[in-house]
């Protein structure tokens, strides 16, 4: 048990380390271009961190683990927004561009409507269902590059030609950018490697340990992230990579994984006769991402009530999980 240890601790110094440059790279990287934090942070942040969620379930559905590939999407949205998000918004407040915030909550909703019609009515996701997801991605990033564009040109005349912030070569951002995305994911595969062996010690079910410990592991990225770009005093980064993060895990994770190998839900536990997964899992993504997206849309701000409520839900969802 002493080597599993030691490399759970190496991939949270990993972690750290990558988290700090990958945030000061895509900080830079946004004054630099003049593009909104949150934009920058649902699109190239996310991608970095939602990395090792692609990975873990890419390779779990090849080799045959359906359901880790399943309980890990819905699981790492459900981390994301009920932890990661809750502890941002529960320590520091702020308030948002509601133009900015609107497209990747519409895709998200979009793609998790057509997430839960396929589990709901036919329990199985085929390819051409990740076909479907993965087009939805393209979709949500060409929007999102135009929208870019336009934020851009928008601000790009009332800004100053220096910010202070651009005086670090773009070369040296963006290897920020990559070496910081590199090191989280080897990071995050660490954790979640050696975390599971010690969960599966201890005789959890593979479809806890998707929805739970591994959503948290390969979430990780987003929480050190999160916690990165809040004291470095960036909470709009932090807030786009969080939805982003979720589009992507219903999308491209979801999505991809599905191509390579179709799978089944779940067929686990049962409450009241109704898999458990669409009795509670699904209806618990929903949930959040609603208390997050709707409360922030209509007043241009987050609270800490959000943020209390969903650590509440969170911590409901995981005893749950394990006790029943």
């Amino acid at each position: 048990m002493l080597v599993p240890v030691l490399l759970f601790l190496v991939g949270l110094v990993l972690l750290i380390k990558g988290g700090d440059w990958f945030v000061d790279g895509a900080t830079g990287l946004a004054h630099r271009l003049r593009i909104p934090e949150l934009l920058i942070g649902a699109t190239v942040v996310s991608i970095g961190t939602t990395l090792p969620e692609v990975m873990v379930s890419a390779a779990s559905a090849v080799g045959g683990h359906g359901e880790i590939a399943y309980g890990n999407a819905i699981g790492s949205v459900i981390c994301n927004t009920a932890l990661i998000a809750a502890l941002t918004i529960a320590i520091r407040p702020a308030e948002v561009t509601r133009s900015t915030l609107r497209t990747p909550v519409l895709f998200f909703f979009a793609a998790a409507v057509f997430y839960a019609a396929v589990a709901y009515a036919a329990g199985f996701f085929s390819r051409l269902a990740g076909a479907i997801l993965l087009a939805i991605f393209v979709i949500y990033m060409v929007c999102t590059v135009l929208q870019t564009r336009r934020e851009s040109c928008l601000s790009r005349p009332t800004q100053p030609e220096d910010t202070g912030k651009d005086d670090a070569p773009l070369a040296k951002q963006l290897a920020l950018l990559v070496v910081g995305a590199a090191l989280i994911a080897v990071g995050a595969r660490l954790l979640v490697d050696n975390g599971t062996l010690i969960a599966q010690a201890l005789g959890v079910p593979e479809s806890v340990i998707a929805l739970t410990f591994v959503a948290l592991g390969t979430s990780l990225p987003e929480l050190v992230t999160a916690i990165t770009s809040l004291a470095k005093g960036h909470g709009a980064l932090s807030l786009g990579n969080v939805i982003g993060a979720n589009l992507f895990n219903l999308v491209l994770v979801s999505g991809l994984s599905t191509v390579l190998a179709p799978f089944s839900i779940p067929q686990g536990k049962l409450i009241a006769g109704v898999n458990a997964s669409l009795a509670v899992d699904i209806p618990v993504m929903f949930a959040v991402m609603l208390l997050l997206t709707v409360p922030t849309l209509v007043r241009g701000k987050l609270s800490r009530v959000q943020g209390v409520a969903l650590l509440i839900i969170y911590a409901a969802f995981c005893v749950f999980q394990f006790a029943f």
